[in-house]
């Protein structure tokens, strides 16, 4: 099929494709303390997994890879799809964001201009400051395996501005926030 028969209409919700991407090892996580100032960007001083836009001409895994290394300078050897999320920002172009999990990857931790890299016990994450969503996303995500079924969620935001998030588990959701 041609490009011009994929069915581009003007008019239509588009989505932004993005990654998100979380590694462990051992009893670690890798997190990202987001940088710049809280006025300027609310997720700054934030806790957020590594990730970014999917660039024109990439594929979901060679974004999370190249996301990965800019971000931090690791290298994963496997990541897998854990989870697709559709987010409804309320403007003409929503945000399709893959979520990706990973084990011990090899390299030097640095940090970047985007925050700086840190490992944490998993015991403690939710203690820090996290992005808004990661408390009810990480018990689902640490508990996925290589080779589960990936889980898919809708996230919206209601008429104050506050988050709601679905969570589909195959012919049944589960509404929380």
């Amino acid at each position: 099929m041609p490009a011009s028969d994929q069915g581009q209409l003007s008019g239509r919700y588009k989505l932004v494709p993005r990654v998100l991407i979380f590694l462990t090892c051992e009893d670690r996580l890798l997190l990202l303390k987001v940088k710049g100032k809280p006025q300027q960007n609310g997720w700054a001083g934030r806790y957020n997994g590594i990730g970014g836009h999917i660039e024109r001409g990439e594929d979901v895994l060679g974004a999370a890879q190249r996301e990965l290394g800019e971000e931090t300078g690791l290298v994963a050897s496997s990541l897998w799809l854990c989870g697709v999320i559709t987010i409804d920002t309320g403007q003409e172009a929503g945000i399709g964001l893959y979520v990706l999990r990973g084990e011990c990857p090899t390299g030097k931790l640095v940090s970047s201009e985007e925050g700086t890299a840190e490992w944490v016990a998993q015991e403690a994450v939710l203690d820090l400051p996290l992005v808004e969503d990661l408390p009810l996303l990480f018990p689902r995500l640490l508990a996925m395996r290589e080779g589960d079924s990936p889980f898919s969620a809708h996230y919206r935001y209601d008429e104050a501005g506050r988050l709601l998030i679905e969570f589909f588990d195959g012919p049944r959701s589960l509404q929380e926030g």
